[in-house]
């Protein structure tokens, strides 16, 4: 039996006050499926509730996707797994789930230019926002000017805060630019600040014997690696370039 008009705008209105735009939009729809096929009213509010959630998930996961400030592009399934060795694959595999996140662990990527480390994390980190954990990437030469700025304009507690209100924070070209005191002051800080409280990835060029260019002198150099090292997997990409490769496949094929 059909509902008539008035009691229809009045679900309507009662759909919108309880903020359930899917079950708005298909709960006619749904409902003359389920007498077609001579559902129960049960089954016939399960099927709108399981629309009504799956597309609250992907409206989620697009927002901590676009929040996150991820390359879009760099994802695991863009990614030639098969150039790595297998026990990083492995590894990959493992860290995809995310369970380092909650243990607080930080995952550092070494390798030469065009290795792959950056899409390889950016990867992992597009996996952590499909199941909804908060992630923020930043190049670290940008991460640095940020926390410049905020501690200029002395909200620079405040912007540790708000980065600390991220699950992941991954930092790209970790030591490619050279940083003068007070740069590299503001980028240890935001290390200590993280460190046991949430993860921190890192892909750098630079080993850490060489770390000390980074943070100026020894002492300070040591803390920030034993901070980082602590709880942590280290990745060695010890592969050809990425992009190497790729040019010399293009120059074959032009010959």
């Amino acid at each position: 039996m059909r509902m008539n008009k008035q009691r229809q705008k009045q679900l309507i209105e009662l759909l919108k006050e309880l903020h359930l735009p899917m079950f708005r939009e298909y709960h006619q729809e749904f409902a003359q499926k389920a007498i077609a096929d001579e559902l129960g009213y049960e089954e016939y509010l399960y099927e709108l509730a399981q629309r009504e959630c799956e597309v609250r998930r992907a409206n989620k996961i697009a927002r901590l996707v676009k929040a996150s400030k991820l390359p879009l592009e760099k994802t695991l399934q863009t990614f030639e797994l098969k150039r790595l060795p297998l026990k990083i694959r492995r590894q990959v595999k493992v860290l995809s789930d995310g369970s380092f996140a909650d243990r607080r662990e930080n995952i550092l990527a070494f390798g030469k230019p065009g290795s792959g480390k950056t899409h390889l994390l950016c990867g992992i980190c597009h996996e952590l926002a499909r199941q909804g954990r908060k992630v923020y990437f930043a190049t670290c030469d940008l991460m640095v000017q940020e926390l410049l700025r905020a501690k200029q304009e002395l909200v620079f507690d405040k912007m540790l805060k708000k980065l600390g209100r991220y699950d992941v924070l991954m930092i790209d070209d970790f030591g490619y630019v050279k940083q003068n005191r007070e740069e590299m002051e503001v980028l240890f800080t935001l290390l200590a600040y993280r460190y046991e409280r949430c993860s921190v990835l890192i892909t750098s060029n630079l080993p850490f014997s060489k770390w000390e260019v980074i943070f100026k002198d020894p002492m300070t150099t040591a803390a920030a690696i034993d901070r980082l090292v602590h709880h942590s997997v280290i990745l060695e990409l010890n592969v050809p370039s990425y992009r190497a490769e790729q040019a010399r496949k293009r120059k074959n094929k032009d010959v």
